[in-house]
Protein backbone atom coordinates (compact mmCIF):
# COMPACT_ATOMS: atom_id res chain seq x y z
CA UNK A 1 0.00 0.00 0.00
CA UNK A 2 1.56 3.41 -0.99
CA UNK A 3 1.58 5.76 1.76
CA UNK A 4 2.34 9.49 0.93
CA UNK A 5 5.44 11.58 2.71
CA UNK A 6 4.21 14.00 5.08
CA UNK A 7 6.75 17.00 6.09
CA UNK A 8 6.15 17.92 9.64
CA UNK A 9 8.16 20.84 9.68
CA UNK A 10 9.89 21.90 12.71
CA UNK A 11 10.50 25.69 13.54
CA UNK A 12 12.79 26.25 16.89
CA UNK A 13 9.86 26.76 19.82
CA UNK A 14 7.70 24.03 17.77
CA UNK A 15 6.14 21.29 20.28
CA UNK A 16 3.59 19.79 18.38
CA UNK A 17 5.61 17.90 16.12
CA UNK A 18 5.56 14.59 17.28
CA UNK A 19 1.73 14.61 17.86
CA UNK A 20 1.15 16.04 14.46
CA UNK A 21 3.45 12.87 13.63
CA UNK A 22 1.79 10.22 15.04
CA UNK A 23 -1.78 11.64 13.51
CA UNK A 24 -0.48 11.74 9.96
CA UNK A 25 0.98 7.97 10.48
CA UNK A 26 -2.34 6.93 12.38
CA UNK A 27 -3.98 8.38 8.79
CA UNK A 28 -1.84 6.16 6.60
CA UNK A 29 1.04 8.95 5.92
CA UNK A 30 4.86 8.63 6.23
CA UNK A 31 5.88 11.55 8.18
CA UNK A 32 9.15 12.85 9.02
CA UNK A 33 9.93 15.93 11.33
CA UNK A 34 12.05 17.88 9.68
CA UNK A 35 13.97 20.76 11.02
CA UNK A 36 13.75 23.72 9.18
CA UNK A 37 17.12 24.42 9.35
CA UNK A 38 18.09 21.08 7.20
CA UNK A 39 15.68 23.01 4.59
CA UNK A 40 17.65 25.82 4.61
CA UNK A 41 21.03 24.14 3.80
CA UNK A 42 19.28 22.24 1.06
CA UNK A 43 19.67 18.72 3.18
CA UNK A 44 15.67 17.99 2.74
CA UNK A 45 13.09 20.10 -0.25
CA UNK A 46 9.53 20.69 0.27
CA UNK A 47 9.44 18.60 -3.49
CA UNK A 48 10.30 15.23 -1.93
CA UNK A 49 7.35 15.27 0.10
CA UNK A 50 3.41 15.20 -1.11
CA UNK A 51 1.94 16.33 2.23
CA UNK A 52 3.23 19.37 4.67
CA UNK A 53 2.26 20.01 8.02
CA UNK A 54 3.35 23.22 9.90
CA UNK A 55 2.50 22.27 13.91
CA UNK A 56 1.75 23.95 17.16
CA UNK A 57 3.90 25.96 19.79
CA UNK A 58 5.80 28.90 20.03
CA UNK A 59 8.08 29.49 16.35
CA UNK A 60 10.84 31.46 17.19
CA UNK A 61 9.64 32.27 20.97
CA UNK A 62 6.85 34.68 19.32
CA UNK A 63 9.24 37.63 19.16
CA UNK A 64 7.40 39.99 16.62
CA UNK A 65 3.95 38.64 17.11
CA UNK A 66 2.95 34.81 16.91
CA UNK A 67 4.10 33.46 13.98
CA UNK A 68 5.64 36.40 12.04
CA UNK A 69 8.94 35.27 12.12
CA UNK A 70 8.18 31.57 10.34
CA UNK A 71 6.02 34.00 8.24
CA UNK A 72 9.22 35.39 7.41
CA UNK A 73 10.77 31.96 6.51
CA UNK A 74 7.92 30.72 4.15
CA UNK A 75 8.04 33.96 1.80
CA UNK A 76 11.53 34.81 1.98
CA UNK A 77 13.47 31.89 2.49
CA UNK A 78 11.28 29.20 1.06
CA UNK A 79 9.02 31.11 -1.23
CA UNK A 80 9.41 29.21 -4.63
CA UNK A 81 9.33 25.82 -2.89
CA UNK A 82 6.27 26.70 -1.33
CA UNK A 83 4.20 28.61 -4.04
CA UNK A 84 5.22 25.50 -6.20
CA UNK A 85 3.89 23.16 -3.16
CA UNK A 86 1.09 24.90 -2.82
CA UNK A 87 0.15 25.49 -6.49
CA UNK A 88 0.50 21.98 -7.52
CA UNK A 89 -2.75 20.95 -5.40
CA UNK A 90 -0.06 19.37 -2.34
CA UNK A 91 -2.10 19.49 1.03
CA UNK A 92 -0.66 21.62 3.39
CA UNK A 93 -2.04 21.90 7.33
CA UNK A 94 -1.51 24.27 8.98
CA UNK A 95 -2.38 24.20 13.04
CA UNK A 96 -1.98 26.42 15.88
CA UNK A 97 1.03 28.60 15.13
CA UNK A 98 1.42 26.67 12.16
CA UNK A 99 -2.49 28.33 11.38
CA UNK A 100 -0.72 31.49 12.52
CA UNK A 101 2.48 31.66 10.53
CA UNK A 102 0.05 30.55 6.89
CA UNK A 103 -2.02 33.45 7.42
CA UNK A 104 1.19 35.71 7.60
CA UNK A 105 3.07 34.69 5.11
CA UNK A 106 -0.56 35.35 2.92
CA UNK A 107 -1.00 31.69 1.91
CA UNK A 108 -4.32 31.44 3.95
CA UNK A 109 -7.18 33.28 2.85
CA UNK A 110 -4.05 33.70 -0.26
CA UNK A 111 -2.91 34.18 -2.73
CA UNK A 112 0.40 34.67 -0.89
CA UNK A 113 2.51 37.56 -0.10
CA UNK A 114 -0.67 39.26 -0.09
CA UNK A 115 -1.85 39.22 4.24
CA UNK A 116 -5.57 39.83 3.65
CA UNK A 117 -6.71 38.80 7.29
CA UNK A 118 -4.76 38.19 10.66
CA UNK A 119 -4.88 36.37 14.34
CA UNK A 120 -4.66 38.46 17.16
CA UNK A 121 -5.04 38.34 21.02
CA UNK A 122 -7.59 36.48 21.96
CA UNK A 123 -10.85 38.58 22.90
CA UNK A 124 -10.55 38.20 26.70
CA UNK A 125 -7.01 39.08 26.71
CA UNK A 126 -5.68 35.86 28.01
CA UNK A 127 -4.16 32.44 27.26
CA UNK A 128 -7.35 29.54 26.56
CA UNK A 129 -6.96 26.21 27.19
CA UNK A 130 -9.91 24.32 26.94
CA UNK A 131 -11.90 21.59 24.68
CA UNK A 132 -14.06 22.97 22.01
CA UNK A 133 -16.79 21.58 19.18
CA UNK A 134 -15.76 22.31 15.81
CA UNK A 135 -18.27 22.21 12.83
CA UNK A 136 -17.37 21.84 8.92
CA UNK A 137 -18.87 23.83 7.00
CA UNK A 138 -20.79 22.62 3.91
CA UNK A 139 -19.91 24.73 1.06
CA UNK A 140 -16.38 25.04 1.93
CA UNK A 141 -13.71 24.29 -0.88
CA UNK A 142 -11.30 22.21 1.73
CA UNK A 143 -10.50 18.82 1.15
CA UNK A 144 -9.33 18.03 4.46
CA UNK A 145 -13.69 18.77 5.62
CA UNK A 146 -14.75 16.95 2.63
CA UNK A 147 -17.68 14.62 3.94
CA UNK A 148 -16.92 15.40 6.97
CA UNK A 149 -20.18 15.11 8.85
CA UNK A 150 -19.48 14.50 12.75
CA UNK A 151 -18.58 17.42 14.96
CA UNK A 152 -14.78 17.61 15.69
CA UNK A 153 -13.92 17.63 19.68
CA UNK A 154 -10.53 18.95 20.50
CA UNK A 155 -8.53 21.57 22.59
CA UNK A 156 -7.42 24.78 22.16
CA UNK A 157 -4.11 26.02 23.64
CA UNK A 158 -3.55 29.85 22.64
CA UNK A 159 -3.34 33.16 23.28
CA UNK A 160 -3.65 35.02 19.92
CA UNK A 161 -6.31 32.76 17.84
CA UNK A 162 -8.76 35.58 17.03
CA UNK A 163 -9.47 35.66 13.13
CA UNK A 164 -9.76 39.57 12.61
CA UNK A 165 -10.74 40.71 8.64
CA UNK A 166 -10.04 44.68 7.94
CA UNK A 167 -13.73 45.30 6.38
CA UNK A 168 -16.97 43.68 6.23
CA UNK A 169 -16.09 43.19 2.17
CA UNK A 170 -13.33 40.46 3.44
CA UNK A 171 -15.58 38.63 5.74
CA UNK A 172 -18.37 38.26 3.10
CA UNK A 173 -15.60 36.83 0.71
CA UNK A 174 -14.51 34.35 3.07
CA UNK A 175 -17.76 32.83 2.99
CA UNK A 176 -19.19 33.49 -0.58
CA UNK A 177 -15.77 31.84 -2.23
CA UNK A 178 -16.40 28.91 0.52
CA UNK A 179 -13.05 29.55 2.27
CA UNK A 180 -14.36 28.88 5.63
CA UNK A 181 -13.97 25.12 6.32
CA UNK A 182 -14.24 25.06 10.22
CA UNK A 183 -16.74 26.71 12.60
CA UNK A 184 -16.76 26.55 16.79
CA UNK A 185 -20.35 25.58 17.43
CA UNK A 186 -21.42 25.29 21.20
CA UNK A 187 -20.67 22.21 22.88
CA UNK A 188 -23.61 21.00 23.94
CA UNK A 189 -27.55 20.99 21.95
CA UNK A 190 -25.53 22.39 19.07
CA UNK A 191 -28.87 23.65 16.22
CA UNK A 192 -28.07 21.60 13.10
CA UNK A 193 -28.19 23.69 10.32
CA UNK A 194 -27.81 23.29 6.52
CA UNK A 195 -24.51 22.45 5.77
CA UNK A 196 -24.50 23.27 2.57
CA UNK A 197 -25.64 26.60 3.43
CA UNK A 198 -23.73 29.93 2.03
CA UNK A 199 -25.80 31.91 4.46
CA UNK A 200 -23.66 32.66 8.15
CA UNK A 201 -26.80 34.03 9.37
CA UNK A 202 -28.06 30.51 9.80
CA UNK A 203 -25.57 29.77 11.98
CA UNK A 204 -26.55 30.16 15.64
CA UNK A 205 -23.68 32.28 17.71
CA UNK A 206 -21.41 29.89 19.43
CA UNK A 207 -20.53 32.64 22.08
CA UNK A 208 -18.01 32.41 24.80
CA UNK A 209 -16.27 29.84 26.18
CA UNK A 210 -17.13 27.44 22.80
CA UNK A 211 -15.95 30.72 20.69
CA UNK A 212 -12.53 31.11 22.81
CA UNK A 213 -10.80 33.77 21.26
CA UNK A 214 -13.90 35.92 19.69
CA UNK A 215 -12.91 35.16 15.79
CA UNK A 216 -15.40 36.68 13.26
CA UNK A 217 -18.64 34.78 13.19
CA UNK A 218 -16.87 32.17 14.90
CA UNK A 219 -14.81 30.78 12.47
CA UNK A 220 -12.25 28.14 13.49
CA UNK A 221 -10.45 27.21 10.34
CA UNK A 222 -10.50 28.77 6.64
CA UNK A 223 -8.64 27.06 3.42
CA UNK A 224 -7.53 28.59 0.63
CA UNK A 225 -9.54 29.06 -3.16
CA UNK A 226 -7.37 25.72 -4.46
CA UNK A 227 -8.87 24.05 -0.95
CA UNK A 228 -5.74 22.49 -0.61
CA UNK A 229 -4.25 24.57 2.10
CA UNK A 230 -6.05 24.31 6.05
CA UNK A 231 -5.21 26.19 8.66
CA UNK A 232 -6.91 26.16 12.57
CA UNK A 233 -6.60 27.12 15.55
CA UNK A 234 -7.43 23.92 17.86
CA UNK A 235 -5.27 20.95 17.46
CA UNK A 236 -6.92 18.04 15.94
CA UNK A 237 -4.16 15.98 16.43
CA UNK A 238 -4.71 15.92 20.02
CA UNK A 239 -8.15 13.44 20.08
CA UNK A 240 -6.91 10.80 17.59
CA UNK A 241 -7.85 8.03 20.11
CA UNK A 242 -11.15 7.41 21.76
CA UNK A 243 -9.14 7.87 25.29
CA UNK A 244 -8.41 10.82 25.15
CA UNK A 245 -11.64 12.19 25.20
CA UNK A 246 -11.86 14.02 28.40
CA UNK A 247 -15.16 12.12 29.21
CA UNK A 248 -14.36 8.80 27.70
CA UNK A 249 -13.66 7.21 31.24
CA UNK A 250 -17.67 8.27 31.85
CA UNK A 251 -18.33 6.54 28.33
CA UNK A 252 -18.30 9.68 26.26
CA UNK A 253 -16.64 8.84 22.75
CA UNK A 254 -16.99 10.59 19.11
CA UNK A 255 -15.50 13.68 17.48
CA UNK A 256 -12.09 12.53 16.54
CA UNK A 257 -9.88 14.82 14.54
CA UNK A 258 -8.44 12.27 12.47
CA UNK A 259 -10.59 12.73 9.75
CA UNK A 260 -8.98 16.00 8.84
CA UNK A 261 -5.57 13.83 8.74
CA UNK A 262 -6.87 11.08 6.95
CA UNK A 263 -8.42 13.20 3.99
CA UNK A 264 -5.32 15.02 3.79
CA UNK A 265 -3.28 11.89 3.46
CA UNK A 266 -6.12 10.67 1.06
CA UNK A 267 -5.50 13.43 -1.08
CA UNK A 268 -1.74 13.87 -0.89
CA UNK A 269 -1.90 9.60 -2.65
CA UNK A 270 -1.96 11.46 -6.00
CA UNK A 271 1.19 12.99 -5.53
CA UNK A 272 2.49 9.71 -4.75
Amino acid sequence: MKRPRVMILHAPGTNRDRDAAVACELAGGEPSIVHINRVIAGADHFANYQMLVLPGGFSYGDDLGAGRLWASDLTIRFRDEMDRFVAEGKPVLGICNGFQALVKAGYLPGPAPEQRVTLTFNRRGHFECRWVRLRAVGNSRCLFTKDLKEDILCPVAHGEGRLAVPDEPTRRDLWHQGLVALRYVQPIHAVDVDRASRDVAVWPEAGYPANPNGSVDDIAGICNLGGNVLGLMPHPENHIWPHQHPRWSRGAYGGLGLALFRNGVRAALDFV
